[in-house]
């Protein structure tokens, strides 16, 4: 694995300004894959939806088509750290109010945003029509290049289903014994409830004071799956903890915007451009999605 702390110190002052996203997703070609990114952690607290929020706004910044869905259905709150207030949601595309492209909010920081709804929860019980008419709607967001799902905390069974579709799942977790704990609980519980999956789960350490500390933590949880649940995950990186973070929460304005040079930011852009890195070999972006969510082969 490269040295992020190394690379971090190259990226300090070398990153350019954000660049300017145009209103509009160009229509998807042949061959076009959307990478589908579910962000889950196995207890509250963790600064999960920072992460999926800041990591949008970083995949914008470097000129991708970013749709960014909060999938917490139960404590929903990517629009206060986007401090936007959302007129609609999934539940009205649910019930055939709106269309998917109604629902869509544009945000000033470059990223589209899809409020959730409790409602989601209910798409497998719907009526042939009405699960026809889901589908389509959802088929039209597989113009974005990269959706982002921020899911609840926990093991909830909507929690599963964003895992189980997703083509990457990356559960934060942070320093503290109960985190750590609970990370391992979460990887378990995926990786025996979604036994007839092939799960790509790679975890990612928040608030640490240094690299080695962050390393420290993901072998210890690695060696432990690895040892007991007999799977791998791979560790995508760390995060520094700094007073930017709680800062811009305060301002409900993400950190990535506040503060681009800070080192929170810098940790950001380093692990989506390590994800970058990371070639998806068989995605057939949302529409597989909405089958794997479904639990449809």
């Amino acid at each position: 694995m490269e040295d992020q702390a190394q690379e971090l110190k190259e990226l300090m002052g070398t990153m350019g300004s954000p660049q300017k996203m145009d209103a509009g997703f160009p229509q998807a070609g042949n061959g076009h894959k959307t990478r589908i990114i579910a962000i889950t952690s196995g207890k509250g607290g963790v600064g999960k939806t920072n992460m999926a929020v800041n990591m949008a706004i970083a995949y914008a910044q470097q000129g991708k088509k970013v749709i960014l869905i909060d999938g917490d259905l139960g404590m929903a709150n990517v629009n206060v750290l986007l401090n936007v207030v959302p007129q609609y949601n999934l539940m009205q595309v649910i019930n055939h109010q709106k269309t998917m492209q109604e629902i869509i909010l544009d945000t000033e920081v470059g990223i589209k945003f899809i409020a959730g709804a409790n409602g989601f929860s209910k798409i497998a019980n719907l009526s042939v029509d009405e699960l026809d008419y889901f589908a389509k709607q959802f088929i039209e967001l597989g113009n974005a290049d990269i959706i982002i799902i921020d899911t609840g905390a926990g093991i909830a069974n909507n929690v599963l289903q964003f895992v189980a579709a997703a083509d990457e799942v990356y559960v934060v977790t942070t320093p503290e014994p109960t985190a750590i704990t609970d990370a391992y609980g979460m990887i378990k519980i995926i990786t025996t409830e979604l036994v007839d999956r092939e799960i790509n789960i790679k975890l990612l350490v928040n608030r640490v004071h240094s690299a080695e500390e962050g390393k420290k933590i993901s072998d210890r949880i690695i060696t432990i799956v690895g040892q007991f649940l007999n799977y791998k995950v791979d560790y995508i990186g760390f995060v520094y903890d700094d007073p930017v973070v709680s800062a811009s929460v305060i301002r409900q304005k993400p950190f990535m915007i506040v503060n681009p040079t800070s080192k929170p930011a810098q940790c950001i852009k380093h692990i989506v451009g390590r994800i970058e890195k990371t070639e998806l070999t068989s995605s057939e972006g949302v529409s597989s999605f909405l089958r794997k969510f479904l639990r449809k082969k």
